[in-house]
């Protein structure tokens, strides 16, 4: 007869059952199954993720998800305190809030904790799941908080990446209908930008035979689905009654500045201000031609009346949950909307948030531009770590990162390290959440928990994923006591918004990436000074760059330093109140994959979505 203990080590070790973070559970009754049985039954094949359950049943994200009762939206907006006549439904569990009841005096009392990570591998490190969870845990522990998380993108969902809310008993929910459409607000965005480029094509149109035309037209359509084919097109074929003929194309939508916008505007006047200051092309004078100037900013807006509002659902354990925009961090700045984070300050004592990809490209500009604009400071930053991204930095090959390593594991500390440090000099206490996936080993738990001790920052295993906001209490615990005793100090930002552009993405490459040198090409040079003559010079950076190296080579794992950057080209974001520098080749627009997720996904007889995972 095998022990329940032997049995736990051999499944522990054996890398090859571990696709996922799972968390190994055997029923007594079976002790005396053979090893090909149990694997059998813990059904670990394939792309299905299995939880903890008390039962003895493997139970994926989704069979967790429909077996959680849910709370009527209303009994979850009642228990933050909202009034009743102010929620909104879209269902039984999804309502919008709207931003009229945010409260700055209440968001000033409130703690901030900002949620990032080590530079992202295609292993993954569960930032999201973290940051469910630890809102979870510090429910769990009686602290009143709310999480504020960004929507997810429909072409992800259907290509590569699969579904954006959470995992095992740290999901927010109901997960498919987040995933799928929600209340609308990316399609809302998707029409707002569609509108303005419709518009401006009729102007040009109109005005083809006249004075008043562009030499340079600076506004793409989006589409919220990963379709390289409209990267680049032509427009306007088939004769002069079908427009002019144009060599254009398509971004997706989370790339489009109406996203960033929305996700930056702090109520409907700054929505309708920012709507029209976006510079849409350039005249033969070298002036910009902006919304305003096309005379549309009111329409565009009155399609983003209901989109502006945050979107209220809850947790596994039915915790308040406020989930609103959702701009890349690769392209933009990476971060839930301004309203939504300001929502959760004013009615919660602790509100966690989080920022796209790596620390030093969504926590950079979630502290340089969304903190900066809109009066914020995080209390706490906490940095996600997993034994398998790291090793991926320390030259562990990806099929081999879930055996044990120590070698390589050591080796990937340095891109653990440069995060700390970065962190540190924007003046963030930094607490390490250890992300625990079923294939570590207690030895490598303690080699990540004896490094970040010598390092000088707290780390704390992190078990929500199996046990929900119990499994988070530690990590929350944690948090509530540096808040209380070293909380953060005011920014440090990485540039003075008085630097010129080449020098705040110099600072940026240097100071963050760890760049030797940056070079500007031709076209960035020309760029650059034309917005200084414009007088927008001062505004914040956003670089946009691979999320997989601190350089802008995706290859380039673990912690490079001396490398050169080129900025290729530089883009105006004069709505959202920054500037674009493109570093290296950035795609605005995904492609799907050879076996795209969608191909899983799919309707069954009961009316539930299968397949997003």
């Amino acid at each position: 007869m095998r022990t329940i203990k032997n049995i736990f080590v051999f499944l522990q070790n054996n890398a090859l059952l571990c696709s996922y973070n799972i968390v190994y559970y055997v029923d007594i009754q079976n002790i005396n199954c053979n090893y090909v049985e149990i694997i059998i039954n813990l059904r670990v094949a394939g792309k299905n993720r299995y939880s903890h359950k008390t039962d003895g049943r493997m139970k994926s994200d989704i069979e967790i998800a429909r077996e959680t009762k849910l709370k009527n939206i209303r009994e979850v907006a009642a228990g933050v305190g909202f009034p009743d006549e102010e929620v909104f439904n879209y269902g039984k569990y999804i309502a919008k809030i709207p931003y009229k009841l945010i409260d700055d005096k209440k968001v000033a009392k409130s703690h901030l904790i900002l949620v990032t990570a080590i530079t992202a591998t295609k292993a993954g490190v569960g930032k999201t799941t973290v940051s469910i969870g630890l809102g979870m845990g510090l429910n769990h522990i009686g602290k009143k908080a709310i999480i504020a998380l960004r929507e997810p993108s429909l072409g992800p969902c259907f290509g590569m990446k699969g579904g954006a809310t959470g995992g095992g008993y740290a999901q927010v929910l109901p997960s498919e209908d987040i995933n799928l459409h929600f209340t609308g607000d990316f399609h809302a965005i998707t029409s707002a930008n569609n509108l303005i480029a419709a518009l401006l094509d009729n102007y040009l149109y109109h005005n083809r035979s006249k004075q008043v035309g562009l030499k340079k037209v600076m506004w793409r359509r989006v589409l919220d689905m990963n379709d390289r084919s409209l990267r680049n097109i032509v427009s306007g074929l088939g004769g002069s009654a079908n427009g002019i003929p144009t060599e254009t194309g398509f971004d997706i939508t989370p790339a489009s500045e109406i996203m960033a916008i929305l996700c930056l505007a702090r109520n409907i006047d700054d929505l309708y201000a920012r709507i029209g200051r976006i510079v849409l092309g350039v005249r033969y004078d070298d002036t910009p031609f902006t919304v305003n100037d096309l005379g549309v900013t009111g329409a565009v807006v009155a399609l983003l009346k209901d989109a502006i509002n945050p979107n209220l659902v809850q947790t596994t354990e039915h915790n308040p949950v406020i989930i609103h925009g959702g701009p890349f961090a690769n392209i933009a700045h990476g971060c839930n909307s301004v309203i939504a984070t300001r929502m959760a300050m004013s009615w919660a004592d602790y509100t966690v948030t989080e920022a796209g990809f790596g620390a030093d490209l969504g926590a950079e500009k979630f502290l340089d531009i969304k903190c900066r604009q809109a009066g914020l400071k995080p209390d706490l930053t906490v940095l996600v770590a997993s034994t398998l991204a790291l090793k991926m930095h320390g030259g562990v090959p990806e099929t081999e990162i879930k055996l044990p390593n120590a070698e390589g594991l050591q080796q990937g500390f340095a891109n653990l390290d440069r995060h700390v440090a970065n962190l540190k000099k924007f003046g963030q206490t930094v607490l390490v959440c250890f992300n625990r996936f079923a294939s570590d080993t207690d030895d490598e738990i303690a080699m990540v928990i004896d490094h970040c001790e010598k390092l000088g920052v707290r780390c704390v295993i992190n078990n929500a994923y199996a046990e929900g906001g119990a499994g988070a209490a530690e990590l929350a615990q944690a948090a509530v006591e540096l808040i209380e005793t070293e909380p953060s100090a005011p920014i440090n930002y990485a540039y003075n918004l008085e630097d010129s552009l080449k020098e705040k993405i110099t600072k940026v490459a240097k100071n963050i990436y760890g760049a030797g040198s940056v070079v500007f090409g031709p076209r960035a040079q020309k760029e650059i000074a034309l917005l200084e003559k414009w007088g927008m010079g001062n505004l914040p950076v956003c670089i946009a760059k691979t999320q997989f190296s601190f350089s802008a080579d995706a290859k380039r794992y673990g912690s490079v330093e001396g490398f050169e950057i080129n900025i290729k080209d530089i883009e105006l974001n004069a709505g959202s109140g920054f500037v674009v520098a493109l570093a290296g080749d950035i795609m605005r627009m995904p492609g799907l994959s050879k076996t795209p997720q969608a191909g899983n996904i799919h309707l069954a007889e009961d009316g539930n979505v299968e397949g997003i995972v």
